[in-house]
């Protein structure tokens, strides 16, 4: 069977936005991730700032055949870290191909925005 998905993945562009006034349309930041493996898929997340240390080894076990969509201005992982409000790259690592993708709804401007951050798989 073909590989579906990648290893290692880095979302360069996080900068997560404020929540806003309308708590039906909150600003946040998401990485979705789908295994299409028949096995479960053990993720290792790495968040990296611009002026402070990294956050490094956030652990999560996603199981085989699912999805799980990690809102990123809510505690995530087994760790429940949140991440700050400001810039920041992710790493993410899987010990089976994954695949994953990053979005940012932005409610600073009038016209609300959705934004697909490219992932670069490597």
């Amino acid at each position: 069977m073909a590989q579906k998905g990648q290893l290692n993945w880095v979302f360069a562009d996080g900068d997560l936005p404020p929540l806003g006034d309308n708590p039906e349309f909150q600003g946040h930041e998401a990485i979705t991730v789908t295994n299409l493996n028949e096995t479960p898929a053990h993720l290792s997340f790495d968040i990296y700032f611009p002026d402070r240390d990294p956050i490094k080894g956030l652990t999560y076990t996603l199981g085989a055949e699912r999805v799980n969509c990690f809102r990123l201005d809510k505690p995530f992982c087994d760790q429940q870290y949140k991440i700050p409000f400001g810039q920041y790259s992710l790493v993410l690592q899987s010990d089976v191909p994954v695949v994953a993708v990053f979005g940012r709804l932005d409610v600073r401007q009038t016209n609300m925005a959705y934004y697909i951050v490219q992932g670069y798989a490597y």
